[in-house]
């Protein structure tokens, strides 16, 4: 196993290990190379979670643009080993937005879904994953949201609400009539963070426009155009799984669905075809082990103006124009 340059561990610090192919006892196995390759060296029923955003077919410096049917075909036959590897009581979460083609739009969760239900996979959720920033459009209304389609192999799934709940609006309500009146009528832990998924995203909505380099000011930003959020893994791994068991994320990116699960006592499995995501995510989990790695905590609310800030006020230039 190599280490970065860029990474200096401290005197006391000792570096993970990382293996490059499947292996039961493994922690991190990290491999460069193709997905539906790496996938057929994973035994029958191994992975309780797969947590993932596949390519969008747009044309990204990190994918070939081609005929949607020949996106999705190649796409399932990626699911059927998904399928197959995943145990009886896993779950996928297949995050996704749309492909857009010559101005129309395709709604890539809406052609997946007919594919999962071909290998016998049960929707529990469609989940909204909202944000407030992004591209704005000009000729159609801009987009501020993409979907987790949350699937299950069987009815007797993992589903742990307790860990994932959420601070209630009205934590003081309380029944009004019958045997508990009087009393609180909510969870002391929180309530269900329900299938609307709020986080801060800052610019990441940029993964569906082809606009290169773009950089954020959010905390856990790298070099990858299409990042998503550690804490939006969080929330899957903590509510579908349990301690000791193996997440997966077959296009892994920069490594936040294997941050995801370890900062949890998960085991961690990715693969990604280029070289630079690779060393990105085994830096990440370098820092993440070394104590250096900065990530949004799970559960901090949403940033929302005061209005004093002055990237929040209207310009004195609107504002005279306006009145003439």
């Amino acid at each position: 196993m190599s280490i970065s340059p860029l990474f200096q561990p401290a005197a006391d610090y000792h570096a993970p290990l990382i293996g490059d192919t499947y292996d039961a006892s493994n922690s991190i196995t990290l491999h460069h190379g193709d997905a539906q390759t790496f996938l057929k060296t994973i035994p029958d029923e191994a992975i309780s979670l797969v947590v993932t955003s596949p390519p969008y077919n747009i044309g990204k410096a990190y994918e070939r643009k081609q005929d949607i049917t020949v996106y999705l075909s190649e796409q399932k036959t990626v699911i059927r080993e998904l399928v197959r590897i995943l145990d009886q009581h896993g779950s996928i979460c297949w995050q996704t937005g749309n492909y857009v083609d010559d101005g129309e739009v395709f709604p890539l969760d809406i052609f997946y879904y007919d594919i999962f239900k071909e290998y016998g996979l049960k929707l529990r959720n469609r989940i909204i994953w909202h944000f407030e920033h992004g591209l704005h459009a000009s000729k159609r209304f801009s987009g501020r949201y993409e979907t987790i389609l949350w699937f299950t192999k069987s009815d007797d799934y993992t589903f742990n609400l307790d860990p994932v709940r959420v601070p209630a609006k009205y934590p003081g309500k309380r029944h009004f009539k019958g045997p508990n009146k009087g009393q609180p009528s909510g969870n002391p832990l929180g309530k269900n963070p329900s299938d609307l998924w709020e986080f801060l995203l800052e610019e990441w909505e940029t993964c569906i426009w082809e606009i290169p380099n773009v950089k954020a000011n959010h905390i856990e930003k790298t070099e990858h155009p299409c990042q998503f959020p550690v804490e939006l893994v969080e929330r899957c791994v903590l509510a579908l799984t349990n301690e000791d068991e193996r997440v997966l994320d077959p296009y892994c990116g920069v490594g936040s669905t294997l941050l995801a699960a370890l900062m949890h006592d998960r085991k961690a499995i990715g693969v990604d075809k280029e070289q630079e995501y690779i060393s990105i995510s085994k830096e990440r989990i370098f820092q993440l082990y070394n104590g250096t790695l900065k990530t949004r905590p799970l559960g901090r609310p949403v940033h929302k103006p005061t209005g004093r800030e002055k990237v929040a006020q209207v310009p004195l230039e609107w504002m005279r124009q306006n009145s003439e």
